[in-house]
């Protein structure tokens, strides 16, 4: 969901590089960066920063990338994620302003139950992806991309008011709470030590407020971005370092940073913000089709609907699609071409996998290319190499559900 960084090289790993503006060395501007309320815990425990959408962040820490994405698969990892928008959208009118500007159906969400949604424009182009859900405290709890940050907000303030005008009951709040995500198969039993609610009681995608640790009123979602059981913990700032502190004591956790965060997303097959999909991409091009709720299919009452919609039944130029290959990793920009040596899509993000050892790669490619087990080249370091179109995600997820 959120965009991660691939940055310095003196780190002995590569990433896909964002943009300048995005992930810089801390020298460029530390002055002019927010602090999450974890900053100075994280130069406590080691953690090599970097200026990410604003933000002062952990790349890694003093394990390797590699030894922390595997800690992750294999036991559980604590990363701070204290940069998301998290807002809280009130009033009796919530689902319809929420309803107006997403595609997801928000109205069939039981109490506590979160869904990922897409914010799109008129021409069908995804704006963000952004996770809601329906807490039986009677609001709706949005989290979003630290990247899209102003652009999210201004489009809720901007329905909010639009519909306060039209004597609509809904208003919207900011929440200056840190966001802690707790990720791998021991993550629950981890938390659950700390908590008095039955956890497997809290399947994925559904939310509940309980005290963890002794920090009153934290809202756990079980939800992540490693395609790993786990949990994210929204917790009041001020109660932030203790709870990670607390969490830390147990030697299944490690600190884990974006470095981690970003291979083990694309190991999972989940989409990075600006690279994966953007605002001239579709839902039914970047294969999140899903997202699209059935009730708002056939209302066609969302924006972009007129675009997206055909799409469903007929066909798309390309889609996005998961490559794998052996030799040189795939990057961000890197050229795809049919076995004629013709170019015909680009790699969106790419890296080595640690888990399976080979290299992963997202990218987009015309339709009658997208069948599982096609071969295409890449173009890396200006060598073609075979690469194989694969289903995603590359590593079975492991989210916890009742079934």
């Amino acid at each position: 969901m959120q965009r991660v960084v691939s940055v310095v090289a003196h780190l002995g790993f590569r990433l896909q590089a964002l943009p300048p503006a995005l992930c810089r060395p801390l020298s460029c501007a530390q002055d002019v960066l927010r602090r999450t309320p974890l900053y100075d815990f994280h130069l406590a425990h080691g953690g090599k920063m970097v200026a990410f959408a604003g933000w002062s962040l952990p790349v890694q820490y003093r394990d390797s990338h590699t030894d922390s994405h595997l800690h992750t698969r294999q036991h559980c990892s604590l990363f701070d994620v204290s940069h998301m928008l998290q807002t809280k959208i009130f009033g009796s009118d919530r689902v319809k302003l929420m309803e107006s500007l997403v595609v997801g159906d928000i109205a069939e969400l039981r109490p506590n139950q979160g869904t990922l949604s897409l914010f799109t424009n008129e021409a069908g182009g995804i704006l963000d992806d952004l996770i809601v859900t329906n807490t039986s405290e009677g609001h709706l709890y949005v989290v979003s991309n630290a990247g899209c940050w102003e652009k999210d907000l201004a489009l809720m303030q901007d329905k909010v008011r639009e519909l306060q005008n039209q004597g609509r009951d809904v208003g919207l709040e900011v929440l200056d709470n840190a966001l802690l995500a707790l990720q791998g198969p021991t993550a629950a039993q981890v938390l659950q030590a700390s908590v008095a609610d039955d956890l497997k009681k809290l399947p994925f995608m559904t939310s509940a407020v309980m005290e963890v640790f002794g920090v009153s009123g934290c809202r756990v979602t079980r939800c992540g971005y490693t395609g790993e059981d786990g949990v994210e913990i929204s917790v009041p700032a001020a109660g932030a370092v203790h709870l990670a502190t607390a969490l830390l004591k147990n030697p299944e956790v490690r600190l884990a940073g974006l470095a981690a965060r970003d291979s083990l997303r694309l190991e999972a097959g989940l989409c990075l913000y600006g690279n994966d999909i953007d605002e001239h991409t579709t839902p039914v091009e970047g294969s999140l089709s899903w997202t699209l709720g059935k009730r708002r299919r056939a209302a066609m009452d969302f924006p972009g609907a007129k675009v997206i919609v055909p799409q469903l039944k007929g066909k798309v130029q390309r889609r996005r699609v998961g490559l794998m290959c052996e030799g040189a990793p795939m990057r961000a920009h890197s050229p795809i071409l049919n076995m004629e040596g013709t170019k015909i899509g680009t790699v969106t993000s790419g890296c080595p996998s640690p888990s399976l050892k080979k290299n992963v790669a997202m990218g987009y490619v015309p339709c009658e290319y997208s069948r599982p087990g096609t071969m295409l080249l890449v173009e890396v370091r200006r060598k073609q190499q075979i690469a194989v179109v694969s289903k995603m995600p590359f590593v079975p997820t492991n989210y916890y559900t009742l079934k």
